[in-house]
């Protein structure tokens, strides 16, 4: 290496960087205020972008196969087994469906209404964890609404000082001038669109995902019961939680309540008799879920 060219390499980056950024002071000049706005506000939009790929990696946010695995050893009544093959519980399905395992094992010999407590603290769980997947979200979506008005703005007010300048030339009308000042009005336009067109395909891209995750959820939990339901030893609990799926439950001797029942839950109507509105109100599985 010649001695002058340590000293010479500085200098050419440093005068590239200069030649580089002279456009874009030019370009921000040209655009006024709006375009600054837009600049911080891709800024952030890609900030939350980063922010949310980074969370939805650290959560694992596609369902494992441990879930699948240990929906497969729940349904052969293997719960220590399911649990220990769920792992790591970071991805939202897998801790949900752990919760719902273990609290299934806890209300498998209390009373029904214990029942019910689980799926509404399921319920929560659920939406706790759904609410931290779609935290910025709706920032992302402020930011791709926002940046085409903010353009339009910035060309009106360009649009102003163009016809400004034309008034005050009078007769002496150059048209580059008027030609200059469109351009420059129409550029917080272009940028505002290039801020959002990005910002609405990422913005759609992460809600899908959280969505699918929700929709994962659902079925994982929902195979935890119907599984469940199956094993001998929750039988008993969820026959006596819904007593309307026992054969003869709630059979009286008038037919008149026999055919309103053989309706169905849904389709029962109330009478108004004193019999009728003596005999307690039955759920069936579809209103306890």
């Amino acid at each position: 290496m010649l001695p002058g060219a340590s000293a010479v390499e500085p200098q050419s980056w440093l005068q590239g960087l200069a030649n580089l950024s002279e456009p874009l002071r030019e370009t921000v000049g040209n655009g006024g205020p709006v375009l600054l706005v837009l600049a911080v506000l891709s800024i952030v939009a890609l900030t939350i972008v980063l922010a949310k790929l980074w969370q939805f990696a650290r959560v694992r946010l596609d369902t494992p196969r441990s879930v699948e695995a240990a929906l497969q050893r729940w349904s052969r009544d293997q719960p220590a087994a399911a649990l220990a093959t769920l792992g790591d519980r970071r991805q939202p399905a897998a801790r949900l469906v752990a919760q719902a395992i273990s609290g299934l094992q806890q209300v498998r010999n209390q009373p029904p209404a214990a029942l019910e407590l689980l799926r509404e603290e399921l319920r929560r769980a659920a939406n706790a964890q759904l609410e931290q997947l779609r935290s910025w979200l709706r920032a992302l979506e402020v930011i791709a609404s926002l940046s085409p008005l903010l353009g339009l703005l910035g060309t009106v007010l360009g649009m102003i000082e163009a016809f400004q300048q034309l008034a005050a030339a009078g007769s002496r009308v150059d048209p580059a001038v008027l030609s200059g000042g469109i351009w420059q009005a129409l550029l917080t336009t272009a940028a505002g669109l290039g801020v959002a067109i990005p910002v609405v395909l990422l913005h759609s891209w992460l809600e899908r995902r959280v969505e699918r995750c929700a929709h994962q959820m659902e079925d994982a939990v929902t195979r935890v019961f119907t599984c469940s339901a199956m094993q001998p030893g929750a039988r008993s609990t969820l026959s006596s939680a819904h007593p309307g799926a026992h054969p003869g439950a709630h059979r009286v001797p008038s037919n008149a309540s026999e055919a309103a029942a053989s309706m169905g839950p849904h389709q029962h109507q109330p009478s108004l008799s004193a019999d009728a509105g003596s005999r307690p109100r039955h759920q069936g599985l579809g209103d306890a879920a």
